[in-house]
């Protein structure tokens, strides 16, 4: 089969030809249909030499939807032919974590050497994926799989993160989104779908504050150095409820520190390396600041109920295997707007 993978460190992706997999015991074969690329794929092939909990090669991918093509010895509940999308953080299924669904936050995953597809296990940009378990396998139920394999990551973890703070944003409260890519404008459709609160989105780019505006936002700001004053104005000097930063660079932790209002929320969910000081005095008060990672179970089922709703749209832009080093170029350089999604 071809695939794509993450070769050697500082170097692109390459498309190879590997053997066809086979399902071992209780696994399950599928046939992509598609594949999700993520900006965090970038900073994989990135990174040095022995700072990873795996090392290359492996396949990437961490976004997946498919067919089921097989089932290994013991896999029960899924029939040839159905038609998923893949839950992705894996977790060892039965600690009290996994137990509750939130696989997300297993204690015991990584001692195990479990990792998610794409992540350390072979992923999903390539003509057949392995999945561990059944149990990690959501029904598409007459989804398009182009649009709906984003919400496998894209969309589950900005609703992870809106779902565990939505207390915190009733009517009249204000929600600022930071980074209006792939995450960001879904998260924009999230916060309008699961709360009251005023929307406020942020980023650098007229393109992508018009996919703000048409994803929901009620406001959308370039993120510059104007920023923090046009948002203490639009919140009258309180700041925001909630402040969800899908960036994540120095620059923009920065802030979102200074937006968050007293007994407020700030989300960490971008991998740019900036930090938030938390300690008295260094953010308002009652502040709580969290680091989302993925979502559970259960969540992954409700972002494709939204979407069967109608209430989530994934702006996407299609490749083929072959073209998916091009679009980790285009990504790379911010030129993809949404979501890059491969379809083999």
């Amino acid at each position: 089969m071809k695939a794509v993978q993450f070769r050697a460190h500082g170097q692109g992706p390459e498309l190879v030809t590997l053997p066809d997999p086979v399902p071992g015991p209780g696994q399950v074969l599928l046939r992509v249909t598609a594949a999700g690329i993520c900006h965090s794929d970038l900073s994989l092939m990135a990174a040095e030499p022995g700072t990873l909990s795996f090392a290359p090669p492996v396949t990437l991918g961490h976004e997946a939807a498919g067919v089921v093509e097989e089932l290994g010895p013991g896999a029960s509940g899924v029939a040839v032919g159905d038609a998923f999308a893949v839950y992705g953080p894996w977790g060892c299924g039965v600690c009290r974590a996994c137990a509750a669904g939130r696989e997300n936050y297993c204690p015991h995953a990584a001692a195990l050497g479990i990792r998610p597809p794409g992540l350390g296990s072979p992923g999903a940009l390539a003509e057949y994926l392995i999945v561990d378990h059944p149990r990690h396998l959501a029904p598409l139920d007459g989804l398009d799989p182009v649009q709906a394999v984003p919400l496998t990551d894209a969309g589950l973890t900005p609703y992870h993160a809106v779902a565990e703070s939505r207390h915190r944003l009733p009517p009249g409260s204000t929600a600022v989104v930071i980074g209006v890519g792939g995450l960001g404008h879904l998260a924009v459709q999230i916060l309008r779908a699961l709360t009251p609160a005023r929307v406020i989105a942020l980023d650098v780019t007229e393109e992508r504050l018009s996919l703000a505006r048409s994803s929901g936002a009620h406001e959308a700001l370039l993120s510059d150095a104007a920023a923090p004053a046009a948002l203490s104005g639009l919140t009258g000097g309180m700041g925001a409820a909630a402040v969800y930063d899908f960036v994540a660079s120095p620059a923009t932790t920065a802030l979102a520190a200074g937006a968050v209002a007293a007994d407020g929320h700030l989300a960490v969910l971008g991998i740019g390396r900036g930090s938030v000081p938390v300690a008295f005095g260094s953010l308002r008060p009652g502040v709580t600041v969290t680091v989302p990672y993925w979502g559970t179970r259960q969540e992954l089922l409700d972002v494709l109920a939204l979407a069967r709703a109608g209430r989530l749209s994934t702006r996407t832009e299609t490749f083929s295997l072959d073209q998916a080093p091009e679009a980790y170029r285009r990504l790379s350089e911010g030129g993809i707007v949404g979501r890059a999604v491969v379809v083999p």
